[in-house]
């Protein structure tokens, strides 16, 4: 193992469960427990539970904490009731992705952000460079906090008897924060799987009884592994692979978070520009003929000339299609439009397709 990978709070729960163990944005995380199609089956059916423990927690606190979060955060928090979730990014000057991330608002004057685990450092930079002159104070929470999610079609049931935490209330992207074993916690109903679900943040001892109470209710641990193939399946983004500095969230199809009619923000002027005048490329779904894999980096080719490539791509677990989320150049991008995958040295017929796989199962 790497000598400086930073271990959660569950760590050496994953490790005695006998959880295969890889580095991830930094982290020592489990990868898989049993195995990844029966723990992706176990969410989309019944229910499984994640370490998400690596995820980064920013709280933003001040009169002027609305007004910040409106100025690095694309999407629009404004006369939000406290309580509500938003999905969205923040955008450097160009209008690449800096991160993609969750603003949770408590009030006008507290807003607490959850970030990705490889960009903790580099997104806190950022944001306290950028909060210079606003009334504000913004806490790096990372340490404090360990987190878990609760997802599948079976996640109220089991929050509410396993956990004894009430939840039936909380709507989708939504989050309460309750006084249990005498510390706050904060339960989102959110994920990352495409089915309903709860993110329950946490100290690192609450955490840890969380796990305990969840495994001896026999409860399916869930590794990354998984994590990717349900979030790929319903056309949820990866930093890194669907999203980055390089990648727009137009360019990512995700431009119905970046809400232009708001106030000054960081890449607005990049961005309304980008939807204008349209842009040269961007991420669109394709379907693989037969069942070869496509993986991040394959080049995708249009008459032997390369238009593009894989950004993620499995043998989809829920529909058993071989199918992939690619950066496509324009005009290849049109829904039917027949290209082809490269597979080492072989080529493989595909078609570009809407990027979600499966259809989500949210609670309404």
């Amino acid at each position: 193992m790497e000598e400086n990978l930073i271990k959660t709070c569950l760590h050496d729960r994953h490790v005695k469960q006998g959880a295969l163990m890889s580095p991830f944005g930094g982290f020592d995380m489990p990868i898989q427990y049993d195995n990844i199609t029966q723990e992706h089956n176990a969410v989309r059916h019944e229910v499984g539970v994640f370490d998400v423990s690596h995820m980064g927690e920013v709280r933003v606190k001040g009169p002027e904490a609305y007004k910040f979060v409106s100025h690095i955060f694309v999407n629009d928090v404004t006369g939000a009731p406290d309580g509500q979730i938003f999905y969205g990014m923040m955008c450097y000057e160009n209008g690449g992705t800096v991160d993609d991330l969750l603003v949770y608002k408590v009030n006008d004057e507290e807003y607490f952000l959850v970030i990705n685990a490889a960009n903790i450092d580099k997104d806190v930079a950022w944001i306290m460079q950028n909060a210079e002159g606003y009334d504000c104070v913004v806490t790096n929470e990372s340490d404090y906090y360990g987190e878990v999610a609760i997802q599948g079609p079976k996640a109220e049931e089991t929050v509410e008897k396993v956990l004894g935490i009430p939840c039936t209330d909380i709507p989708f992207y939504n989050f309460k924060t309750l006084h249990i074993d005498g510390e706050d916690i904060i339960i989102s109903r959110t994920g990352y799987t495409g089915e309903d679900g709860f993110e329950i943040y946490g100290s690192h001892d609450f955490t840890v009884r969380v796990w305990d109470k969840l495994m001896d209710a026999g409860v399916q641990p869930c590794g990354l592994g998984c994590r990717d193939t349900l979030r790929f399946e319903v056309g949820l983004p990866l930093y890194g692979d669907e999203l980055s500095a390089d990648i727009t969230p137009i360019e990512a199809s995700l431009s119905m978070f970046v809400k232009l009619d708001k106030p000054e923000f960081i890449g607005k002027e990049a961005l309304a520009k980008q939807k204008a005048e349209g842009v040269t490329r961007r991420i669109v779904g394709l379907e693989l003929e037969g069942s070869a894999v496509p993986r991040h980096g394959y080049p995708v080719l249009v008459n032997g000339q390369k238009v593009g490539e894989i950004t993620t791509g499995y043998k989809s677990i829920s529909t058993g299609k071989s199918v992939a989320m690619a950066m496509i150049d324009k005009p290849y991008d049109k829904l039917g439009t027949e290209v082809e995958v490269q597979i080492r040295k072989k080529t493989f017929p595909a078609k570009v397709v809407k990027k979600r796989f499966y259809d989500k199962n949210y609670k309404k």
